[in-house]
């Protein structure tokens, strides 16, 4: 159970002076609920929160229950008995009051499940961290207030005692006097900080040339996903659970396999009892030993594959137990009750390539390459009387690569609609195009998303099941033949090493301190990192562009289509049957012209009731 704090601060358009005496430079809060400026000797007292010219709404929001319920219940108290809902409503949806906030796309969804549309946001705490460095694991308003301002806000709530455990549970909107105390205090310093993040991050953002990813890019973004998450996608429970009950006969019927291909029964779940059955009674070969034992990593069980038959029941074995762990019992817990939807929560501030993340459930990974995993799609399903479109980016990494590095060879393949992996491997095997076989096809595209990521020759040995040697030769040749590739990732990696980051093409900025390590491997690792963000980064920005003009051209053309799902290079619209033809449309056209690069993307389109289908 998770605890997030939630803030909004409401300002006129024209007012200013929002708090009495704010000083520039860092700031300590101190004792008394003033700040002392670390730079000069300015003092900027701290305001009292009945004071403060605006208003704050501070949501106290625990992220474990499905939709934020408690939250939930709270706002339609408030909304049921308090006299100033109407205007609490009215305010929340003007756009010429404007607001600031922190944790936004919750409070979004929060404000929606209630009837608010929130509008005239202009800034956001937890975005702009993000921006200015995403490769934090977390930015909490306390770290935030300590990191920018230097201020610690537990020490001044302790020092006004507004953080002393309470004997009984506070509510949102009690009305006891002590509470309105201790409500007061915490939007006080709450407003200080977020009014003062701003002053302190907007010239940052702008330094870094990212004011227009923050206000163009990931603030109006912030809105798509929270709509996406109040709209959710429909689960048929009982297909799910039906499917779940087949994954539990065929793990009985494999678990039986594997006892009498091992001549004992034993826990398989054990990795005690299973490296005692095969290292020393099977007497199969030791790769790996720990501290507890044999290892029996799955990459480990894959090189003894030839060794004996048990192994491949082992693996299966595990496969089907993670996907009913994980993908059925795992997902029938985030059914909605009462819509019989699954509202997953959707990140824009995990990552550090820019690329939307998914959880409580992580939707973006369910399993694709083995057909049961693929099965669990089929329980997701469009509503009576409407279909899923999918639209699927084609080749949109390799094609921002060709941009970039301005090969000539790569760009030509996607500019005279080639296939783009024949050619590498027409290429790279010295075969002419037409004579290209489907093994070569398949090296080729190895190559090429591996390039991508910085794959290494022991890293492509391994996905083709080829010697290291040849794997080497196979990126060798590559390179050879595709120039412009190669002198993008030299340059790009160089100028990571002198500059400290990279950056998308549109100025997404990533540090990468892991090239300057002692640790051979940790500079391999920042390496890979400086190739790959700018490629897989970019294609993140293009993807949330592309999201945004998307949702836009729904309403405009008032559809009942919404957006569901965003999954990689990948959108998910659920939309009546008649306007198929029109949200297809709108999909394929606001995507492929999200933005305008010197190859051109390619978006692929299909229909279906269900999610397994519709690709």
């Amino acid at each position: 159970m998770k605890k997030k704090t939630v803030s909004l601060l409401l300002v006129a358009a024209m007012a200013v002076g929002m708090l009495a005496g704010c000083g520039g430079g860092k700031s300590s809060i101190s004792q008394d609920g003033s700040s002392d400026a670390a730079e000069g000797n300015e003092k900027a007292e701290m305001a009292d929160a009945k004071d403060v010219d605006g208003t704050t709404i501070t949501f106290w929001h625990s992220m474990g229950g499905v939709n934020g319920q408690a939250i939930d219940t709270l706002v339609k108290k408030f909304n049921d008995e308090n006299e100033f809902s109407s205007y609490f409503k009215e305010t929340l949806e003007n756009e010429n009051i404007k607001k600031y906030s922190y944790g936004l796309n919750e409070m979004y969804v929060i404000l929606e499940q209630n009837g608010i549309l929130l509008k005239g946001i202009e800034f956001d705490a937890e975005i702009a961290a993000y921006i200015l460095n995403p490769s934090n694991n977390h930015y909490k308003l306390e770290e935030l207030a300590s990191q920018y301002l230097n201020i610690d806000i537990s020490e001044y709530l302790e020092a006004v005692g507004a953080n002393q455990e309470k004997e009984t549970q506070m509510t949102l909107f009690s009305q006891e006097e002590n509470n309105i105390d201790f409500e007061k205090y915490h939007n006080a310093i709450y407003t200080y900080v977020i009014a003062k993040l701003i002053e302190v991050m907007e010239p940052k953002m702008q330094e870094i040339s990212s004011m227009d990813l923050f206000k163009n890019i990931e603030m109006p973004l912030v809105k798509v996903l929270a709509e996406m998450q109040y709209e959710g996608i429909y689960v048929d429970k009982e297909e799910l659970i039906s499917f779940g009950d087949k994954l539990k006969e065929e793990i009985e019927s494999i678990k039986q396999e594997i006892y009498n291909l091992s001549g004992e029964e034993f826990n398989i779940n054990s990795t005690q009892q299973l490296g005692v059955i095969l290292f020393e009674k099977l007497k199969l070969p030791v790769y790996k030993k720990t501290k507890k034992g044999y290892s029996t990593d799955v990459d480990i069980l894959e090189k003894l594959k030839p060794e004996h038959p048990v192994i491949e029941k082992i693996l299966e074995y595990r496969t089907l137990m993670k996907l009913n762990s994980t993908y059925i019992d795992g997902l029938i817990v985030y059914i909605n009750e009462y819509t019989k939807k699954i509202h997953s929560y959707f990140h824009q501030t995990v990552t550090a390539t820019g690329r939307i993340s998914s959880t409580e459930p992580n939707l973006q990974n369910i399993p694709t390459r083995a057909e049961q995993g693929k099965q669990i799609k089929k329980a997701f399903k469009a509503q009576k009387g409407n279909i899923f479109i999918d639209a699927d980016y084609s080749q949109i990494e390799l094609r921002i690569l060709a941009h970039i590095s301005k090969d000539k060879n790569m760009r030509e393949a996607f500019l005279n609609e080639e296939d783009i992996h024949k050619q590498v491997a027409s290429k790279v095997f010295d075969v002419p195009l037409e004579e290209v076989t489907k093994e070569q096809r398949t090296a080729a595209k190895a190559v090429n998303f591996g390039i991508v990521y910085g794959i290494s020759g022991f890293g492509l040995a391994e996905q083709l099941g080829i010697s290291r040697k040849k794997a080497e030769q196979y990126i060798e040749q590559y390179l050879n033949k595709y120039c412009g590739v190669k002198q993008f990732m030299d340059e790009i990696v160089e100028e990571a090493k002198q500059n400290g980051y990279v950056e998308t093409l549109f100025h997404r900025r990533r540090y990468i301190p892991e090239l300057s390590s002692n640790n051979y491997m940790v500079r391999q690792f920042g390496a890979r990192a400086a190739m790959n963000t700018p490629i897989q980064g970019t294609a993140a920005d293009i993807m949330k562009i592309a999201m945004i003009h998307v949702n836009e051209r729904l309403k405009e053309e008032k559809l009942n289509a919404r957006l569901i799902l965003q999954i990689h290079d990948e959108l998910l619209i659920e939309c009546n049957i008649e306007e198929k033809e029109k949200v297809k449309e709108i999909l394929k056209e606001s995507m492929e012209k999200a933005v305008k690069l010197e190859v051109p993307l390619e978006v692929e389109v299909s229909e279906a009731t269900d999610w397994y289908d519709v690709k």
